[in-house]
C-alpha cells in the first residue's frame, strides 16, 4: 500500500510538472558558428533534381554527428542566406533588419573606421547601441533570461555595441567589440599571452593556464548559466556565438587525429577540427537540456553568420565551398549560403509550445529565407510585438518549418557591401526567384571587368555562366528591382573620388 501511495503521488507530481513545462514560455537558444558556410559539414544541405539531400567530397571530409542528430529532429534549409561578412548578419539577427537598413554593411573593425577608401562616410561603424531595438531587449523585458556567451562584434570598441548587456543582454560572457580571439588556447590566455593580446576573449581568466580549449570553455559557461536560468525558473534566450571556427586556424588537439592524414593543408585541417569541437558543442548543450528536463521546451535554431572562410582555395573559385563558388566576402553564393537547422530539442507534438510551432522532422525546406526572419519568428512565439516605429525586414519561418512552401513570403535577398579593401570590393548582390544579379559599382577582376554578373540559379545554381550579355531583358529586370529594393532599405552607396557624391546603380544601356 505505501508503495502504491509512493507511485501515485510521483505520478501527480510528474503531471503537474508536465502541466506546468507545457504551459511555461519555450527556451530558445540561437545557436551561430563564425565562417561556416552551408559546405563546411558532413550533413549534406544542397540538394540532387528530386529534393533528396546530396553529399559532395567536402561532406566526406568533416564530421559533425550532432548537427545531423539536431536535423534528424527538426528541419534543415538549403537556401538559407546570410550577409557576407560578420557584423552585418549579428546586427540582423538583433534587429530582424537586412543590413543595407542598418547601415552595418562591414565586419566592424574595433578600433579603426573600415569603410574603405570609397565606403559610404556615415556608414554604421559604431554598431548597436542602448537605444536601438533589438530581439534581447524585448525578450528581456517579456520576462527572459537573455543569456550571451562567445563573439559580440555588435560595435566598435569604446561604444555601446562592444558590450552585449547595453544591447539587452543580462548575462555577457566572453563578448567584446572584435570578431577574432586572440587565440583559442588556455595556456595562451585565450590571447592575453600574445602579440594579439588586444583580442585576448575577457572573463575567462580561470581557464588560463589550462588545456581547455576555448570551445569547450565556452560551452561549459553557457551550460552554468543555463542551469542558473533554470533554478531560478526562468525562460531564456541563450545566444550561443562561437568564435570558431574564424581564424586564427588553431587546432583543437582533441580532434587532430581525425585530419592527419587528409592529405589536406594543415590550416584546412585546423579548420576541421574547429568544426568539430563546435560541433561537441553542439551536442553537449543538448545532452544538457535533457539532463535539465528541459528539451521539449527548448527551441534551438543553429546557423551560420557567413559563407565558409575554410583555407582552401582561390577566393572566387569553386573550392572551400565546393561545388559552390566563392567565400566568405565574396559576391558568389559560397560567400552568402550557410547552414540552417531548427528544431526543438526534443520534439514532442503534445506540448503546448511544440503545438504553437510544430517542426517537420527530418525534411528539407528548398524555400530561400535569411538571418533576419529570426527576429519577427522568435517574437511571434513568445507572442511579444515589435514596437511600433521599428521596420522589419524579415518574415516569420513558421509556415517554413513546417516544411510547407509559403506563397506570401518576399522570394529576394540583397546583400549589400558598399566597402572595401575585401575579397569583392563595392557591390550588391541580389536573388530573386531563380535568377541573381550581382552589380559591381567599380568594376574588377573579381567583377569580371564588368558593373554587371547575372545567373540562373536554377539552371546554373554554381554560377559559372554569366548571363548579363546574352540576356539583356532579365538583367535589365532585375536591376531594375535592385534599384527599387536599395530604395526601399534606405540604403547607403559607395562615393566618388570626391567623397561625398553618390555611386549610385546604373541601369544597363
Amino acid at each position: 500500500m505505501k508503495n502504491v501511495l509512493l507511485i501515485l503521488i510521483a505520478s501527480l507530481i510528474g503531471i503537474v510538472f508536465e502541466q506546468t513545462t507545457s504551459a511555461s514560455q519555450p527556451n530558445i537558444m540561437v545557436f551561430l558558428v563564425d565562417d561556416m558556410g552551408v559546405m563546411d559539414t558532413s550533413v549534406p544541405f544542397l540538394t540532387d533534381e528530386s529534393g533528396h539531400p546530396k553529399k559532395y567530397p567536402l561532406n566526406e571530409y568533416y564530421r559533425t554527428p550532432n548537427m545531423q542528430r539536431l536535423a534528424d529532429q527538426g528541419i534543415r534549409f538549403n537556401n538559407f542566406c546570410a550577409m557576407s561578412v560578420c557584423s552585418p548578419t549579428r546586427n540582423s539577427i538583433m534587429t530582424g533588419q537586412n543590413a543595407a537598413r542598418h547601415h552595418t554593411t562591414n565586419w566592424i573593425n574595433p578600433t579603426n573606421n573600415n569603410r574603405g577608401p570609397f565606403g559610404p562616410p556615415d556608414w554604421n561603424w559604431e554598431g548597436l547601441n542602448k537605444e536601438d531595438v533589438t530581439l534581447p531587449r524585448l525578450l528581456s523585458k517579456a520576462g527572459y533570461r537573455t543569456i550571451h556567451v562567445g563573439k559580440g562584434h555588435f560595435g566598435a570598441e569604446d561604444y555601446e555595441g562592444a558590450d552585449p548587456l547595453n544591447i539587452g543582454f543580462d548575462v555577457n560572457v566572453a563578448g567584446a567589440s572584435f570578431g577574432a580571439p586572440g587565440s583559442y588556447y588556455a595556456e595562451k590566455g585565450y590571447g592575453a599571452d600574445t602579440k594579439r593580446a588586444h583580442h585576448a576573449v575577457p572573463h575567462l581568466e580561470k581557464y588560463h593556464g589550462s588545456e581547455t580549449f576555448l570551445t569547450e570553455a565556452l560551452s561549459i559557461e553557457a551550460k552554468a548559466r543555463v542551469t542558473e536560468a533554470v533554478k531560478d525558473d526562468k525562460p531564456f534566450f541563450l545566444y550561443m556565438a562561437h568564435y570558431a571556427v574564424h581564424a586564427p586556424f588553431d587546432s583543437d588537439p582533441r580532434f587532430a587525429d581525425h585530419y592527419k592524414d587528409s592529405g589536406k593543408p594543415a590550416n584546412a585541417q585546423a579548420f576541421a577540427t574547429l568544426i568539430e569541437g563546435m560541433d561537441k558543442s553542439l551536442g553537449d548543450l543538448l545532452d544538457h537540456f535533457d539532463e535539465l528536463g528541459i528539451s521539449e521546451n527548448t527551441l534551438v535554431f543553429f546557423l551560420g553568420d557567413n559563407g565558409s572562410d575554410a583555407p582552401l582555395g582561390h577566393q572566387h573559385a569553386v573550392a572551400c565551398a565546393a561545388p559552390l563558388r566563392g567565400k566568405k566576402g565574396s559576391h558568389y553564393e559560397g560567400g552568402m549560403r550557410v547552414p540552417f537547422i531548427a528544431a526543438w530539442a526534443k520534439p514532442n507534438a503534445s506540448n503546448a509550445n511544440q503545438k504553437e510551432l510544430p517542426i517537420e522532422i527530418g525534411a528539407i525546406q528548398s524555400q530561400q529565407a535569411a538571418v533576419y526572419d529570426l527576429y519577427p519568428t522568435i517574437l511571434n512565439l513568445v507572442d511579444v510585438k515589435s514596437p511600433e516605429g521599428h521596420t522589419v525586414d524579415g518574415s516569420k519561418l513558421n509556415k517554413l518549418l513546417t516544411g510547407k512552401s509559403d506563397a506570401s513570403r518576399n522570394e529576394t535577398f540583397l546583400m549589400h557591401y558598399p566597402h572595401s579593401p575585401h575579397r569583392s570590393d563595392y557591390f550588391t548582390s541580389y536573388r530573386k526567384g531563380d535568377w541573381k544579379v550581382v552589380y559591381h559599382y567599380i568594376p574588377s577582376e573579381a567583377s569580371e571587368g564588368s558593373h554587371y554578373q547575372l545567373y540562373n540559379l536554377k539552371a546554373d545554381p554554381f554560377e559559372s555562366s554569366n548571363l548579363a550579355k546574352s540576356n539583356p531583358e532579365q538583367l535589365q529586370k532585375l536591376m531594375k528591382d535592385l534599384i527599387a529594393d536599395m530604395q526601399h532599405y534606405e540604403a547607403q552607396y559607395p562615393v566618388e573620388k570626391d567623397g561625398k557624391t553618390p555611386r549610385k546603380p546604373i541601369l544597363p544601356e
